[in-house]
Formats: structure tokens, sequence, C-alpha cells
């Protein structure tokens, strides 16, 4: 029996059909195995999917054999995941619209981190940042590394470079998401960083071996970045960038966005001013960013531990649930969800009479701890 995955592999060669048009095939008929045999009027009942497409996909379908391209990818690409393994699978790009179909990898692989049960936080910015954009940087990715955060960025040249090296140099994990091949190192300057991040984290791209950099690339890597972490900071970024490109793909995600403010004599900084006006949230320091993340759980709330003690002898069965569930950590809703079973709904109606109750309380991003 031909393996599932096969049928992610074949569905890319598709000239046409992208990553939102394959996950929609998925949704619709439940594997991409039964997608690839369905008829013509099977696949017309597929939102976006019109006469001329489907030609074209019909066409196309009968000189591809996905068993024998799978294992001839396979030989030139050891490492990939792709979206029906939800065991491995980053979970918070799962859950966009646009989830590569492919995602190749090299490096070490953290399950916890893909699953979402350690955060992870992205940084982007000018490729020709200013001393303090540089500065804050390192500044920034060497609090997130202390505070168990991996931090995600794009490996390009500046605020991206340094955002790596911060979070190494600390210690800490972090995630290249490239425009090229996970073997391709772009720009080439940065070959002893891709080392070194092989050795301490982990480096993704959507596009298979050898690709080379491709302009239309980049603007897609950033849905990765944004796609793959809980929050996306944003250092420096002028009107017309990538990294603005990030910021509005994190807002499309529901995703919390900080932004360094700047000078109105920087050019550097106006694509980030313009980010504060329409309601991206102001990094005011280290602390405080770190505390809007959830790295430092508030304590204005902390009854004696007999009331405690009461008040959770005396929650219902499925309050007691989520409330055992949470920690005194900041944890996003959907690890909560998994580790009760209970539904989205009613993880969300517990949480709510929970911070009634003074037991629980929300952070940005969906997030709660322990109060």
């Amino acid at each position: 029996m031909i393996e599932e995955q096969a049928f992610w592999i074949a569905w890319t060669q598709i000239n046409g059909i992208g990553s939102i048009l394959i996950k929609r095939l998925q949704q619709h008929f439940g594997t991409l195995a039964a997608a690839w045999s369905a008829s013509r009027e099977q696949l017309l009942q597929v939102e976006g999917l019109g006469l001329q497409t489907i030609g074209e996909i019909v066409l196309q379908k009968s000189s591809i054999d996905p068993e024998k391209l799978f294992l001839q990818h396979q030989a030139q690409n050891p490492n990939f995941w792709t979206p029906n393994q939800t065991d491995i699978y980053p979970r918070l790009l799962l859950e966009t619209a646009s989830p590569p179909p492919v995602l190749y990898y090299r490096g070490k692989v953290a399950v916890a981190e893909n699953q979402g049960a350690v955060p992870l936080v992205g940084i982007v910015g000018t490729r020709h940042p200013s001393e303090y954009g540089k500065r804050w940087t390192r500044k920034i990715s060497t609090a997130l590394a202390k505070s168990g955060f991996t931090v995600v960025s794009g490996m390009a040249e500046g605020i991206d470079t340094d955002a790596h090296l911060g979070t190494l140099e600390a210690g800490g994990r972090t995630i290249a998401v490239l425009g090229t091949g996970v073997d391709v190192v772009y720009p080439a300057r940065n070959k002893e960083l891709y080392q070194q991040i092989l050795s301490q984290g982990l480096v993704v791209s959507e596009y298979s071996a050898k690709t080379p950099p491709d302009r239309p690339h980049f603007p897609q890597r950033n849905r990765i970045i944004a796609g793959m972490s809980r929050a996306v900071i944003v250092i420096e970024a002028p009107t017309r960038s990538g990294a603005l490109i990030t910021a509005r793909f994190a807002n499309d995600f529901c995703r919390d966005v900080y932004v360094l403010p700047g000078s109105l004599d920087n050019e550097r900084s106006h694509g980030c001013l313009e980010l504060i006006s329409n309601g991206g949230t102001i990094i005011l320091g280290i602390d405080y960013l770190l505390k809007m993340l959830g790295a430092m759980p508030q304590l204005d709330f902390d009854p004696p531990p007999q009331q405690l003690e009461l008040l959770e002898i005396n929650l219902a069965p499925e309050l007691k649930q989520v409330w055992e569930a949470i920690t005194d950590v900041a944890m996003p809703m959907d690890l909560i969800v998994r580790q009760t079973n209970q539904s989205v709904g009613e993880v969300s109606s517990a949480l709510l009479q929970l911070e009634l109750m003074g037991l629980v309380s929300q952070l940005p991003g969906m997030r709660y701890h322990r109060s």
C-alpha cells in the first residue's frame, strides 16, 4: 500500500496547485490518496477548483507515479515532514491556511517544540540595521533564550543573523527558516552560523534539496516564520520590507506582534512605527516583553494555601480537570485542550469560570497560568 506521504509529494508536482488548495483537497477528501483517485465531478466540489484547473490536474497526474516519485524524493531529501504526520509536524504551522505540503529539515528535532509545549517566538527586521537595532536584537534574543523560548528567524543578513547569534551565544535553541533548500547556505557568509544552528537547533524550508535562492521564495518563507511562532517581534523595518510581510502574516494567523520603537529620523523604524499605530504592541523593555510573552507569571492574586485548597475541593469535575492541567508557567490554550481531552468550547468555558474565580490569569496570545 502506498504511504499517504507519497501523495503529499505527488500533489506538489501538479502545476497550479499550491499549499492552500492541497490543504483544501485533504480536508475535503480526508486523505490526499483519496483526492488523487477522485473523479472530475468529485474534484469540482472542492472550493477553488474550476474545470480548467481540474483538466490540468487530470493531465499531469497521468504522468506521475506517486510511489516511484516518493522513493526518488526520499533518496534526495531524507528528512521531511508532511501535514498528515500530526504527531511531529509543527502544530501551530499546521493550523494555518497554507501549511507547507512538505517541510524539509536539518539539525536537531525537538518534538515538544513542534507540539507547542515549548513556545516559539519569531524575530525579524531589516538586513541593514542600525547599531541600536543590532543591540536590541541581541538583548531580546538573549533574554528569550534564557527564559526558555525558541527563537525563529530567517538567517538573512542583519537582524536575522543577530537574532540567531544572540540565541546561540546564550545557549538557547533557534530555528532558521530558509528560502532555499535546507542544504543551501544563503547568504554564503553565514556558513559558520548555519553550522552552529545545525548543532544547536534546526533549519527548515518548504523547498527541496539544492533549491537556490529566488526572490519570490522569501515572502513565502516569511509566512512559515509567522506560522511557527506564537508571537513575532519586529526590530527595525522600513515601510517596504520583508519584516512587515511577516507581521501581516502574523496578524492573519492571530499571532501577537511586538514592535521595537524607533526614531522618526531613522527610515529603518518607519515600518515599525506604522505597525505600532495599527495595533502592534510596543516593546517597553525586556522585563515588559517577557511578562507579555508569559515568561514571568503574574502573581497579583495569591490566596492562602487553605483557601486555595478549599477552592480546588469545591471545583466541578470539568473545572478541576482544566485547573490541574494548568501550571504556574503560561500555557497555550491548545496545549490545555490536548492535556484535558476536552473540546475547545468546554476548555474555553472552564477557563473563563476559573478566571472569574481568581484562579487563572490570561496573557496575550491565548496563554494561561495559575494566578
